[in-house]
């Protein structure tokens, strides 16, 4: 492969690695900044808020994983949250959940402007950790490596 095409790979690879974080970062401090007054309604329980920490907690490591590694593994740990956070606030805006053990009901059947950006970002979050699990299959696939050697 030549030099400008080796670069341009790289650049590829990076810009990914980069956009899929950002979507995790937004959905991080969105969920920092909303988790306080989500728990007010559980104050000694798991609530909400708490949950939301989580979520953020995960946002996070997602984003720093897949900014150091820009391994297969980091991508798939990155779409797996990004998904798993816009699959939540979907489920829980359109349908009514009773409490699940120790979660809480969350059902919210209105769209807010955090809500709004946080499902924006969680989206383009896993739509850019897919696109990087394909680039490093194609990637591997033409120097002829095993798709899973990709570290």
């Amino acid at each position: 492969m030549s030099r400008n095409r080796r670069a341009d790979s790289r650049a590829v690879g990076l810009t990914l690695r980069v956009l899929t974080a950002a979507g995790l970062a937004v959905d991080a401090v969105i969920h920092v900044r909303l988790a306080p007054g989500y728990q007010l309604a559980a104050p000694d329980g798991i609530g909400q808020g708490n949950l939301f920490y989580l979520e953020s907690a995960a946002a996070f490591l997602a984003a720093l994983y897949v900014l150091i590694r820009g391994s297969r593994p980091a991508f798939l740990l990155a779409l797996v949250v990004a998904a798993g956070g816009l699959a939540a606030v979907l489920l829980y805006r359109y349908v009514d959940l009773p409490p699940i053990g120790p979660i809480p009901s969350m059902y919210e059947p209105a769209w807010y402007l955090e809500k709004t950006i946080s499902a924006i970002a969680e989206g383009l979050g896993a739509l850019f950790a897919l696109a990087g699990l394909v680039y490093l299959r194609r990637v591997a696939a033409r120097n002829g490596m095993r798709v899973g050697a990709h570290g």
